[in-house]
């Protein structure tokens, strides 16, 4: 886990190119902002079926398989960005790398999954995610260095960071072949299933239901980068966008320093607690946004409602593990990107009719509302999984004292 962690760190650290590609596109190759807006919307919507396409191969071919082969296509896809000047050649492989890099957080979590028992995944989740956050803290800077002054290094220190990643996990990380993933099975719920993802899915509607009650929450966490910059901007007018950006440095760092703490206070609940937990917490900090002016209270927001995030993201991953079959789990997580996506899909386009139909003032009761809502679905899904158990505890009981 601590070589995954240094992996994380080291990838996301070097992740250059993702974060400039809109000034990239605009200010460097000199596309227009329609142009420009149109190929960072392709950039989000493929790395949808190649998530998808991830999971498949890494439960069928192999975690560290399809880990190497699809991050090693994304860093050499950069490499000859760095040395093209013709648009059209480095849009194609900016896409193709963005495609290749959809495909490599299934077999990352799967190998988590794989390696840890249950009562180890929150920490191992919250590790792989405290890395992520490490690495994207630290890493734009450089990043703003590269593109104003060594721009042919922003994509060739992108790629070489990703074979260093690469590097540390091919040399470390034993692959688990999909016919020894019965010797990873922890529980009953682990067990191999036959047959599609879908109907994979069937055999366990709790996870489909817990999916689509994830939209909601995804949906209402997007607003931290849709709505709550037009509302700094409504609130403090001029110095909104430099106010909106010390709101995400609270954020990275509130994640930085407390996803440990929050951890270990929440490590011996039930990861739907967790998450039912995260809901109130989202209604707190984002319903809040509604009712204050204050700066400082938009602070105490934004620190309420990452740690939110923090529960939502540590626990997200243990429960799809958890009730995932072994030789399903890099698809479940793949599934569980989707829903993910959706809810970020939803949470602009339906958030910006809202917008522009209803006003600013009511997106964060809105916020409130599916906050609400999503506690409810999460706590509802909890309560019938316990009596479900205890139902079928019961049964094993009497046929005990028949036997």
């Amino acid at each position: 886990m601590y070589i995954m962690f240094g992996a994380t760190v080291i990838n996301r650290f070097g992740d250059f190119v993702m974060p400039f590609l809109t000034m990239y596109l605009t200010l460097k190759i000199g596309l227009s902002f329609g142009i420009a807006g149109i190929i960072v919307t392709i950039s989000s919507l493929i790395g949808i079926p190649s998530s998808i396409l991830g999971g498949k191969f890494a439960d069928e071919l192999g975690r560290k398989k399809t880990y190497l082969i699809a991050q090693g296509a994304a860093a050499l896809s950069l490499l000859p960005c760095a040395f093209l000047k013709n648009p059209v050649p480095i849009v194609i492989f900016l896409l193709l790398s963005t495609f290749f890099h959809g495909a490599v957080r299934p077999p990352m979590n799967a190998i988590v999954t794989d390696i840890l028992p249950p009562h180890q995944r929150q920490l191992g989740f919250s590790l792989q995610y405290l890395g992520i956050n490490v690495g994207v803290a630290l890493g734009p800077i450089v990043a703003g260095f590269l593109f104003n002054n060594f721009l042919p290094l922003l994509f060739i220190g992108d790629a070489v960071t990703s074979f260093i990643a690469l590097f540390l996990i091919w040399k470390n990380i034993k692959e688990v072949k999909p016919e020894n993933l019965k010797e990873t099975v922890y529980s009953e719920k682990e067990k191999e299933e036959k047959g599609s993802t879908i109907s994979a899915l069937l055999k366990r509607p709790q996870i489909t239901i817990f999916l689509l009650v994830y939209i909601l929450y995804s949906f209402v966490y997007t607003q931290h980068r849709f709505s709550l910059p037009l509302t700094t901007e409504a609130v403090f007018g001029s110095s909104g966008a430099s106010k909106f950006g010390f709101l995400m440095s609270i954020n990275a760092f509130t994640v930085i320093f407390c996803t440990v703490a929050v951890t270990a206070v929440t490590k011996h609940l039930k990861p739907l607690i967790n998450i039912t937990i995260a809901g109130i917490i989202y209604a707190v900090g984002f319903g809040m946004l509604g009712l204050v002016h204050s700066y400082y209270m938009f602070i105490l927001s934004t620190v309420i409602w990452t740690l939110g995030e923090i529960l939502v993201v540590t626990n997200f991953g243990v429960y799809l593990a958890d009730n995932s079959p072994s030789n399903f789990r890099a698809r479940f997580n793949a599934v569980g990107s989707l829903s993910w996506s959706l809810g970020a899909a939803f949470g602009t386009s339906i958030a910006g009719r809202f917008l522009q139909e209803i006003g600013l003032n009511y997106i964060w009761l809105l916020a409130f509302v599916l906050s609400i809502i999503g506690t409810v679905g999460m706590l509802g899904i909890y309560i019938i999984g316990k009596k479900r158990k205890e139902a079928v505890n019961v049964v094993e009981v009497l046929n005990n004292e028949v036997g």
